[in-house]
């Protein structure tokens, strides 16, 4: 399946829509990387699975961190609530997904926590982080975006294209699964929501519509060098 003629949704959230298509070729570059169409025909290498699902462990408790703030950054119980959510959903149902895989080729969880974190772990987390930090809660989720639904927009299309015999139909089932999309769904309707409260009911006439746009592009841009990075495996 071609990903230009993957019919795509918005997760709910027509902020998230436009944010999207204001990153153009870089959110194509990102879901259509070769190290994800590699995962679907299974030719992915698997040192290079293995180098990305431990870098990705790393990246994930970061993730979590950053949802964590999105708790303090919250106007709203929901806010909260949702943001709650969402780490529960990282700490409890992803990072185990990377656990089990890596068990099962000899690699315990605390070697995961003290790998060494790649040179593209480190910007993506850090401008992540910092943006967090500096910004608002929308500020957050613009950075934080770009990986909950690009991994949904992932999931959805591997899962109706994979090859029958990819090695790698967990992580395609993980992130095409029901339980995956409604998390997509879920924070594309906090998404929504927090764009409409704080920047009104035209998010993009809003004088920060811009840089909140050029941040979810660049956080775009550091996925596509994530995969890339896992491409390369231990090279």
């Amino acid at each position: 399946m071609n990903v230009l003629s993957f019919v795509r949704t918005d997760f709910s959230s027509p902020v998230f829509a436009a944010w999207r298509e204001a990153a153009g070729d870089d959110w194509t570059a990102y879901i259509d990387h070769e190290f994800v169409r590699r995962l679907g025909d299974g030719s992915l290498p698997r040192a290079s699975f293995i180098h990305y699902l431990i870098q990705d462990y790393v990246f994930l408790r970061h993730f979590a961190r950053a949802w964590a703030l999105a708790v303090v950054k919250a106007n709203s119980r929901e806010e909260m609530r949702i943001a709650a959510l969402t780490v529960d959903a990282l700490v409890n149902h992803e990072l185990p997904l990377h656990v089990g895989i890596c068990a099962e080729e000899g690699i315990t969880e605390d070697a995961l926590f003290a790998a060494e974190e790649a040179p593209e772990n480190l910007a993506y987390t850090r401008f992540v982080l910092d943006a967090g930090h500096s910004g608002d809660f929308l500020d957050l989720m613009a950075v934080l975006a770009p990986c909950v639904m690009g991994y949904g927009e992932i999931g959805t299309r591997l899962a109706a294209s994979a090859a029958a015999d990819t090695p790698y139909r967990q992580w395609i089932d993980t992130y095409g699964g029901p339980d995956y999309q409604e998390v997509c769904h879920r924070v594309g309707r906090l998404i929504e929501q927090a764009a409409q409260d704080r920047l009104g009911a035209i998010p993009q006439k809003n004088q920060r519509w811009r840089h909140l746009s050029q941040q979810f592009r660049t956080a775009t841009k550091l996925e596509a060098a994530f995969w890339q990075m896992g491409l390369r495996g231990h090279a």
